[in-house]
């Protein structure tokens, strides 16, 4: 499953990241650790439980002090945070900090947020997207941008690059002894002195929590708009304020008597309102909208105010990968006349909107690079940040999700789908008319897609962190929802010399899912894939879900879902998988997901053969029986799985199954996530894959193993299938194929617009595959679109199927 995190960026409101940590069993006292005592910065205050049930706030925080009479230069250190116990597969995560820590004040540093709470913080001075734990955890204050790899206190206290440490509640990594837990509503905080004993819990308290940024401002937020400001306007204007590049060249000042437009009020979530100055620059590189954050204060101003605001100008990053957004925090503001007509919008389409979508750096940040809005897309919609926007009859490429958030294209005959979508075919190949839409008043209309916001949509234009540039309309300004009348598919039943294998991704299942969950997702392989006779399923959960309490059986689960089978009118389907060691397979913390065959009894026959060691950690082999026949050393089995290629990821589940006296060597797959990969439309370009790296030697391992079974029968029949997380065109699918000489991508033998089974930022791709070996030459291939169009979804993924046909495309396996 390709990672689509809800949007942490004010833009999209709240949003829980869940955490990716294991949990590991503490088997004996560590010493604490005792670094040196910091004279200038430290960390003040931490808390974890923003917008967690019973939370005022929305967001985690951090805040850090400043001891000393001078101030403290934070470009290049960063805020790291560790799981309380962290096991070996426990990463560091950071959050890069830039600007400075001002003599004797604060520097607020905002992390994930929830789904709850009520309250902003204070615009914050740098933002993460780093899900911190309520109760207990570890913050570092660090010297450098480089993930700290230090697990235990003594290797901490070692490290020169650790500023400040705290560990709360129950953290194994701590400066003395932990301070005290903190909760939903509690965080823990330094004394007012400042006092650095190097014993967290001397130095801290829990206590409400009191955010506060280094311009003073804390959580009750600034004013709405209100009242106080100047009467003339003063020497700066928007233009002046955005620059030509990403970040303003007036970051951390303070300016006066700033005039615009009113053009839009945010009255959801982080509240605020955006301006525009009506009489431009001659510069089409510098944006003339501006967003002014008023946090938790809703604004008092209205559409069609002449405002003159006042503020300081900072760039709140949605997160360290993203980009910025440009804006004026703690307002004050005077209003010198209503009802004014609006600057006309900028309309985006064909002709608007460039066809090359970023510049690049190398990999490096593109935000001191001066903007070129007709040469890049990227730039375009930078150069237009806060600017009033519109698109006409927009085709929706991306459904509403449950975030208010929906994609629509600016370009209706880019790249498109057959049913309404873009389909994304290449790293070079950005679709740069694709644009999100979130309303400003939470009126987003729910809409699948190949469905169209009729008419005009207009609406400032906006960043967030899981998306990129957006509109942000209100209902006034949202064009008419048509629904065109997307249907689900359904594929045809296979004939009875036909071998229907099919692979679907049921998105963390688990006995706590609900029934309805369950029945949809029956009816997927029921009706939709029309009773595959072997179907392999991934993210199939433990039979208590995220609940981690050692529990690896699926037995509940599979029954459950198997009945549900039986009751939408299939076979009563067999199953067979390996547990996991438990913690060791990566997803969701405690779910322990696995792939699993589900086989037809009355169609197929699974040839059963025990492993000479622990399945779950012994490696299947290829044997050759006394005819010379090959077969598996045990079935179900495991590829290599204490590989380091497999850590903290899902081990491919191989099978030994029989069809009409023949043999059949099926492979269920789910691939390590992209998580931690830096976003298409981030700062960072070109954008690293880190994840991919991993991938790439997961397909070396396979690859290796479909060599051997190759090997000892050119003509074995394999069948390869399951979410590998990756596009065709990606080295790693290229690397599993072998360039396509060892295994068929079936995807590849698609139209190029027919090429996808998952929609992500309004993008149709390629992350779920069925590949077959070298002899399998007749076969009828489908993916069946049941979910990734549709803003009401079983499951992210559409399944797909392939049907072999065994009396005429020579699938001679052994007899």
């Amino acid at each position: 499953m390709q990672i689509h995190r809800p949007s942490a960026s004010r833009v999209a409101g709240a949003a829980f990241i869940a955490a990716t940590a294991t949990a590991a069993v503490i088997v004996a006292p560590l010493p604490a650790a005792f670094a040196t005592p910091s004279a200038n910065a430290v960390i003040s205050e931490a808390y974890g439980g923003g917008g967690n049930s019973g939370a005022t706030l929305t967001n985690d925080f951090v805040e850090l002090a400043n001891r000393s009479t001078a101030a403290f230069p934070l470009d290049g250190y960063s805020l790291q945070y560790l799981p309380a116990s962290a096991s070996a597969g426990s990463l560091w995560q950071v959050t890069p900090l830039t600007g400075s820590l001002p003599a004797g004040g604060d520097y607020l540093v905002s992390e994930a947020a929830g789904t709850g709470g009520t309250t902003a913080l204070p615009t914050a001075d740098a933002s993460g997207s780093i899900a911190m734990a309520a109760g207990s955890g570890t913050v570092a204050l660090v010297k450098g941008t480089t993930a700290l790899t230090c697990k235990t206190v003594a290797d901490c206290t070692g490290d020169a690059d650790v500023v400040d440490l705290l560990g709360y509640g129950t953290a194994v990594v701590r400066e003395g002894t932990a301070a005290p837990t903190a909760s939903n509503t509690t965080s823990v905080s330094r004394a007012a002195s400042l006092a650095d004993t190097d014993d967290n819990s001397a130095d801290f308290t829990a206590g409400t929590p009191t955010p506060t940024n280094s311009a003073g401002d804390t959580a009750s937020g600034g004013s709405g708009g209100g009242t106080g400001g100047p009467t003339a306007p003063g020497p700066f204007r928007i233009h002046d304020i955005q620059g030509t590049t990403r970040i303003s060249p007036l970051k951390g000042q303070s300016v006066v008597g700033v005039p615009g437009i009113v053009t839009a009020v945010r009255t959801t979530g982080s509240k605020g309102y955006w301006i525009q100055d009506p009489n431009p620059d001659s510069d089409p590189a510098t944006s003339e909208g501006l967003f002014v954050y008023t946090g938790s204060a809703t604004p008092t101003v209205s559409v069609g105010d002449s405002v003159l605001v006042s503020g300081k100008v900072s760039e709140y990053y949605p997160s360290s990968t993203a980009q910025s957004v440009t804006e004026l925090g703690s307002p004050v503001s005077t209003t010198l006349s209503t009802g004014n007509a609006l600057p006309d919008p900028v309309a985006l389409n064909d002709s608007t909107i460039p066809d090359a979508y970023t510049p690049t750096n190398n990999g490096g940040s593109i935000e001191g690079l001066t903007l070129q809005p007709t040469v890049y897309s990227q730039d375009f919609y930078e150069s237009i940040e806060g600017m009033r926007a519109s698109v006409t009859d927009a085709r929706v490429t991306g459904p509403t999700n449950s975030y208010g958030e929906m994609f629509v294209t600016a370009k209706p005959g880019e790249n498109p789908t057959k049913r309404g979508g873009t389909i994304y075919g290449g790293y070079d190949q950005q679709n740069t008319g694709r644009i999100e839409i979130v309303s400003a008043d939470g009126t987003t209309p729910v809409l699948n897609v190949g469905d169209e916001l009729s008419g005009t949509t207009t609406g400032p234009v906006d960043y967030s962190d899981y998306g990129g540039y957006l509109l942000a309309p209100t209902a006034a300004t949202t064009g008419t929802a048509v629904d065109n009348g997307l249907k689900q598919e359904v594929t045809r039943r296979q004939k009875g010399d036909e071998l229907a294998l099919a692979t679907y991704n049921v998105e963390n299942l688990d006995p706590t899912d609900s029934d309805d969950k369950f029945a949809r997702l029956a009816k997927g392989i029921v009706t939709n894939l029309s009773k595959p006779d072997i179907v392999t399923l991934e993210e199939i959960q433990d039979d208590n879900g995220a609940t981690d309490d050692g529990t690896v059986s699926s037995e509940a689960t599979l029954k459950k879902f198997t009945d549900a089978i039986v009751a939408a009118g299939g076979p009563r389907y067999s199953w067979r998988y390996v547990n996991p060691v438990n913690d060791q397979d990566g997803g969701e913390p405690g779910g322990n997901i696995r792939q699993v065959f589900l086989f037809n009894p009355q169609r197929v026959s699974f040839v059963d053969r025990a492993s000479t060691g622990d399945a779950s950690t012994t490696a299947v082999s290829v044997v050759k029986d006394r005819k010379g026949a090959a077969h598996l050393s045990a079935s179900p089995g495991r590829i290599d799985p204490t590989s380091t290629a497999w850590n903290s990821s899902r081990k491919p589940l191989v099978g030994e199954f029989r069809f009409q006296g023949r043999t059949v060597f099926v492979i269920a797959n789910h691939f390590n996530s992209k998580g931690g990969d830096q976003p298409m439309h981030g700062r960072y370009q070109e954008p690293t894959r880190s994840s991919e790296t991993q991938r790439k030697l997961q397909a070396e391992e396979e690859n290796a193993f479909v060599d051997s079974l190759l090997d000892a029968d050119p003509k074995a029949q394999i069948v390869a299938l399951g979410d590998l997380n990756d596009y065709e065109f990606s080295d790693a699918v290229k690397t599993l194929t072998d360039n396509g000489d060892v295994l068929t991508d079936l995807i590849t033998t698609l139209p190029a617009a027919e090429r996808y089974s998952y929609v992500y930022d309004g993008n149709s791709q390629t992350l779920d595959h069925i590949l077959t070996s070298p002899s399998i030459t007749h076969y009828d291939y489908d993916v069946v679109h049941i979910n990734s169009e549709f803003a009401d979804q079983a499951s992210d993924h559409d399944p797909q199927v392939v049907r072999i046909d065994v009396k005429d495309c020579g699938f001679k396996g052994h007899k």
